[in-house]
């Protein structure tokens, strides 16, 4: 099996439109606030907290950078461990201002090795960022995406390691089904991570694939 083969199979047993996989907010510093609150609780948390930011005024770089940790803690505390978030947060939207200035410098100029050297941000984090805030040809390798491959067995020794087979497509059989001038890299890999999710929410209970999963996913089984 190839990650091709996968993201084949996957789109061809798609149950939304194309519209309906994308991410909240793409291209916005919600994403970067998202990336972080998102991290060991669902959707719906984060958008609480997301709205108590919204109502304070305070969703934006310069928002964040002017709260005091306590009370950007208390402004996010539906997603779930608040305090260790408002640190991580914090700390990022600082060296943001930092070394970017602004929220638009940092989408065009931000590298990945910068990114993940900032304290609070691991490898998916910092992909989602790169993918969903500033555009880049990232692949975000979560939790969905592994559970899927250790059903084919499939074990990765590192989350890099992980990213490369993800990303490893041959972009001119997906061209067969997806139009080249609306699907670049970065919208091929954002669909792709749209799909896996899609997938395992309607598959998955814990570890187990249901018996349409399994037959789903059955002709690229070796």
């Amino acid at each position: 099996m190839t990650s091709t083969d996968l993201f084949l199979t996957l789109f061809n047993h798609k149950n939304k439109n194309l519209d309906e996989l994308k991410w909240p907010g793409e291209g916005t510093f919600e994403v970067v606030l998202g990336a972080i609150l998102v991290q060991n609780t669902n959707w719906k948390n984060v958008e609480k907290a997301l709205t108590n930011l919204k109502n304070a005024g305070k969703d934006s770089l310069n928002g964040i950078c002017s709260l005091e940790n306590s009370e950007l803690a208390t402004l996010i505390k539906p997603s779930g461990f608040y305090n260790t978030k408002a640190k991580r947060l914090k700390t990022l939207c600082l060296a943001i201002k930092n070394e970017f200035e602004s929220f638009e410098n940092f989408k065009e100029n931000a590298s990945r090795e910068w990114l993940i050297s900032v304290k609070g941000v691991g490898a998916e984090t910092c992909d989602a960022i790169l993918a969903y805030a500033c555009g880049k040809p990232y692949m975000v390798v979560d939790a969905y995406a592994l559970r899927i491959m250790a059903y084919f067995d499939y074990i990765f020794e590192s989350y890099d390691e992980a990213a490369e087979w993800f990303s490893s497509l041959d972009y001119d059989e997906i061209y067969k089904i997806l139009d080249s001038e609306k699907f670049d890299e970065v919208e091929i890999l954002k669909l792709y991570h749209a799909l896996i999710l899609e997938f395992c929410k309607e598959n998955f209970k814990g570890k187990i694939l249901s018996q349409n999963g399994q037959k789903i996913l059955s002709s690229i089984k070796n």
